[in-house]
């Protein structure tokens, strides 16, 4: 079945104002499907929105939504009208690093609203048309930090392995209803995610710095899976970093991590 067939005429990509969800909204557009841009920045959306219209002849539709809030579903529901969601690619997400104690907790029960809540309900709502529909695609958004503990970013690591643990799961359950599931898990990735979590490259070695990828690259691996894999991580390095981590003692990838990590950001320091 062709990709717009199988997902179309409306995809939304929500956290879609930069970084991997706004390629995912560019390459799901050039597949030619509609796309609802979901983000708290309209003027992104809008530039985003004009940009895809011109360049590959579909409609866009711009969505200025906090997923925090809690009653967000009914103002974006609203503004989706009657419009048909085939692909949904819950991507927006927020991390920070350093020591979990350290950080105040309200952001960090935001980070939760964010990264687990809404995709939660968006999966949910959207999910249960395409299983009525027999067909559709979920795109969740995980990270290699939801395959491996990671020390230093460890609520974050555990946002990621919730949504990588649901996609799988949901991949397994809706494959007989003909709806398709991903769990996709980058490694770091070229975006504003790596300043948002105080994340400095350029004092990292050079090997760990060119570990970094490219949005487009991880995009086109996860549209790629859609259908065929229940998990996707981009980057043969990636890839054999998860197989190493799997065959390690239990508890030496997250020893090992936390020293990788602390060495990165220098300015955190060793409590010891």
């Amino acid at each position: 079945m062709a990709f717009a067939e199988q997902y179309g005429p409306w995809a939304l990509v929500t956290g879609a104002s930069a970084g991997i969800g706004a390629e995912f909204a560019r390459q799901i557009a050039a597949r030619g499907l509609n796309v609802a841009l979901v983000a708290r920045r309209r003027d992104r959306l809008a530039a985003l929105g004009k940009e895809i219209e011109a360049r590959h002849g579909v409609r866009t539709l711009t969505i200025a939504a906090d997923l925090t809030d809690p009653d967000f579903l009914t103002p974006l529901t609203e503004a989706l009208g009657t419009r048909h969601i085939g692909l949904l690619v819950n991507n927006a997400g927020a991390g920070v690093t350093g020591d979990f104690l350290d950080h105040d907790l309200d952001d960090e029960l935001r980070m939760l609203a964010l990264n687990c809540r809404a995709p939660l309900i968006l999966a949910h709502h959207f999910g249960s048309r395409m299983r009525d529909d027999r067909r559709g695609g979920i795109i969740m958004l995980a990270s290699i930090a939801g395959i491996v503990p990671t020390p230093q970013f460890s609520h974050y690591s555990a946002t990621k392995a919730w949504n990588r643990y649901l996609g799988e799961g949901l991949h397994e359950e809706l494959a007989r209803d003909g709806v398709d599931v991903v769990s996709l898990c980058p490694g770091l990735t070229e975006s504003e995610f790596l300043e948002h979590a105080d994340v400095d490259p350029s004092r990292w070695p050079s090997p760990l710095r060119a570990s970094i990828m490219n949005a487009e690259d991880v995009v086109a691996a996860g549209l790629k899976g859609l259908g065929r894999k229940s998990q996707v991580v981009p980057g043969l390095s990636y890839r054999m970093l998860m197989r190493a981590s799997r065959l390690a003692p239990g508890g030496l990838s997250p020893w090992l991590i936390d020293r990788v990590m602390r060495f990165a950001l220098p300015s955190r320091g060793d409590r010891g």
